[in-house]
This record gives C-alpha cells, sequence and structure tokens, in this order.
C-alpha cells in the first residue's frame, strides 16, 4: 500500500479510462448530432452511434493490446526493431504530426465556438491565441500532472452534462423520435463514419501505455474510456432529436449549446445555463488539446533527445497557431477535421497494427509476457 498513491509517476487503470475518456470528449459532440441529423431519418442515428461505439471500443482494444507489447521499450524503439529505423523514424512523425494537427484543430473550434457564444466582439485570433497559452502553460509541467488533471475535470463535466440531459427531458417530444429503422444502409454507414470519426483518442494509449503499473490492463482501460463517451454522445444525440426534432438539427450550428440553452431549471435559478454549461465545456476541451500538444511532444522528443521538453513546447507553439488560424472559414474547417480523421486512422491505427504483424513475423522482442 503506497503511502500516497497519486504522488509517483506512475499512473493504473483508471487514470488511462479518465485520460482516454477525456481525449474523446472535446468540440465534436457540440456539433454530432446536427452531422446525424444530416444522414439519417428519424432518431436512427443511435444506431450508427453503436455501430461506430462497438467499431471503436473493439479497434481500441486491438491497439491497446498490441501497445502492451512496447509497454517498456516504447514505440519508437519497437517499430525500429520490426521495420527498420527509417520507416520507424517516419511513422513516429506522421503520429506526432497528427496530435499536433488534432491540437491546432481543438484550439480553433473552441476558439469559433467561444466567439459565438461567449465573446461576440472580440477577434477569434484573439481567443484562439488565449486558449493556445493557457495549454502552453499547463503542458509545460508533468505529463503525470496532466493525466491526474483529467481525473479532476472529468467528473464536473459529466455532471454538469447529465444536469442538462435531465432537465431537458422535460421537453422531448417522443413523436420526434419515430419513425424507427427507416433510413437506408448506405446513410447508416456514412452515419457511422462520422461518428467513428468523433471517437477518435483512444491512440494517446500508444505513447502513455509506458506510464502504466499495470500495462496488461491497458485493453480493459481504453475499452470503458471509450465507452463512457459512447453513452454521452448518444444520450445528448437522442436528447437533441427529442427537442429539436429531426428536421431542425441540420440547422443548428451547436446542438448540444443551444439544448443548454433551452433547458429550464426550476426556479429559473439560472438564466443563461448555456453560458455556464459551455464554460464547464472548456475543461473538456482543454484537456483534450492540452494532451494532444502533449503527445506531439512525447513523439517528437523520441525522435530528437536533445531538445528539452520546454524547448519543444515553445517551438511548436507558434506552429500550432498558425496551423489553427490557416482556415478562412466554415468550409475549410470542416475540411481540415476531414484531413485529420483520415490522417488519424491510418497513421494512429493501421501503421501500429501493419508494425506489429512485421514485430510478430521478424520475431522481435516483447514487453508482453
Amino acid at each position: 500500500m503506497k503511502s500516497f498513491e497519486y504522488g509517483d509517476k506512475e499512473i493504473g487503470l483508471l487514470d488511462i479510462s479518465i485520460t482516454v475518456t477525456s481525449m474523446i470528449i472535446g468540440v465534436g459532440i457540440l456539433m454530432l448530432p446536427r452531422e446525424l441529423a444530416k444522414t439519417v431519418q428519424g432518431s436512427d442515428g443511435w444506431i450508427s452511434m453503436i455501430s461506430a461505439g462497438i467499431l471503436a471500443i473493439g479497434v481500441a482494444w486491438i491497439l491497446a493490446k498490441i501497445a502492451t507489447h512496447f509497454s517498456t521499450q516504447g514505440y519508437y524503439a519497437y517499430a525500429t526493431a520490426a521495420v527498420t529505423k527509417p520507416i520507424a523514424f517516419a511513422a513516429i512523425l506522421f503520429l506526432s504530426l497528427y496530435f499536433l494537427s488534432f491540437c491546432a484543430f481543438e484550439v480553433r473550434a473552441i476558439a469559433n465556438i467561444a466567439k459565438q457564444y461567449l465573446f461576440e466582439t472580440t477577434p477569434v485570433e484573439v481567443i484562439a491565441f488565449a486558449f493556445l497559452m493557457v495549454n502552453v502553460y499547463a503542458v509545460s509541467g508533468s505529463r503525470v500532472g496532466l493525466i491526474r488533471l483529467n481525473i479532476l475535470f472529468i467528473p464536473i463535466v459529466l455532471f454538469v452534462t447529465v444536469l442538462v440531459l435531465l432537465f431537458s427531458l422535460g421537453m422531448v417530444d417522443v413523436k420526434e423520435l419515430k419513425p424507427f429503422f427507416t433510413t437506408d444502409w448506405k446513410s447508416l454507414a456514412s452515419a457511422t463514419k462520422t461518428t467513428a470519426f468523433s471517437l477518435l483518442g483512444f491512440e494517446v494509449i500508444l505513447f502513455y501505455i509506458t506510464m502504466m503499473n499495470r500495462p496488461k490492463d491497458a485493453p480493459k482501460a481504453v475499452a470503458i474510456g471509450v465507452l463512457i463517451p459512447l453513452v454521452l454522445y448518444t444520450s445528448i444525440y437522442l436528447v437533441c432529436v427529442g427537442v429539436f426534432s429531426q428536421l431542425a438539427l441540420p440547422e443548428i450550428t451547436y446542438p448540444a449549446v443551444e439544448l443548454a440553452k433551452e433547458m429550464t431549471i426550476p426556479g429559473e435559478f439560472f438564466e443563461r445555463f448555456e453560458s455556464i454549461f459551455f464554460t464547464i465545456w472548456i475543461m473538456a476541451v482543454f484537456t483534450t488539446t492540452v494532451m494532444a500538444y502533449d503527445c506531439t511532444i512525447y513523439g517528437l522528443r523520441s525522435l530528437f533527445t536533445k531538445p528539452k521538453h520546454k524547448t519543444w513546447v515553445f517551438i511548436l507553439s507558434p506552429i500550432i497557431y498558425l496551423l489553427c488560424m490557416y482556415p478562412k472559414n466554415l468550409s475549410d474547417f470542416s475540411k481540415m477535421s476531414t484531413l485529420i480523421s483520415y490522417t488519424g486512422i491510418v497513421v494512429s491505427i493501421l501503421f501500429p497494427i501493419l508494425i506489429h504483424a512485421v514485430a510478430k513475423l521478424r520475431g522481435v522482442k516483447s514487453d508482453a509476457s
């Protein structure tokens, strides 16, 4: 029994589960109900969400199982032994660039939404810069401290979200959820792809596996980490359909925030609960962004060992800012989101699976025993 369990630099099953949940829960859910409503009929989006969830949990389990094979030596060393150093270098570099793009996307997304709901007269460039600076400060500290921060923030985020859902139930019109099972399979497949993109984030296990005190728990931990957002996302989607209707949802940019605006609390204790909801949700986006930032540094430091941690923090910050400011409009921003999602599937899922397959064929030393 440790005298101070959270004072060490090792993390356990709960830490990884909450970390994966924190990484997945971000700006995606704020827009996901609208994207599903554009594709499916009635409330059939839940079918796609469950399908995408089962797929994501399965892939996350496989990825975590692969990660246990390099829980001590690290992804780069394992890949180098399997597919030669140049190919391993490219694989880790692309993975790091993916996390870098992920970070930039979250910064721009939160700036766009904050401008619409909180800071209407403030330029989006200023909001993005301020949010990025907070991330720079956070990522400059201890890596294990960031993971502990997730355990502090996520219960608050989940509590406020559940509160919004509960107080919105009175506005749900069950008739809006009908008819059931009327969407064709092609539309359901398209909606499944959209939802699967929103469930990306479990790939952080490729780096954070080296910090686990019991790496064998990683598959179970990431499965739980994906399951929590899946339940939350499905609940938010169904309530949004019941409140706004499937026909109206495609016209609402951020249905989840609008849901907080429409909800009523007995006694009218809060008049603008959406501001509170969004402020709390910034905590969730913050943890997603700062971990993507941290994973970028984690990957680059395994390739370039001389620069210190803080040196990478300050080198990357202007790159992230310029990248997040690159989209000129919502169309460009949407294209950026799609590109990042496809890139993530290739570099964080397909590459590790292929590298592991080669490692098995070549009999590379594994840490899983």
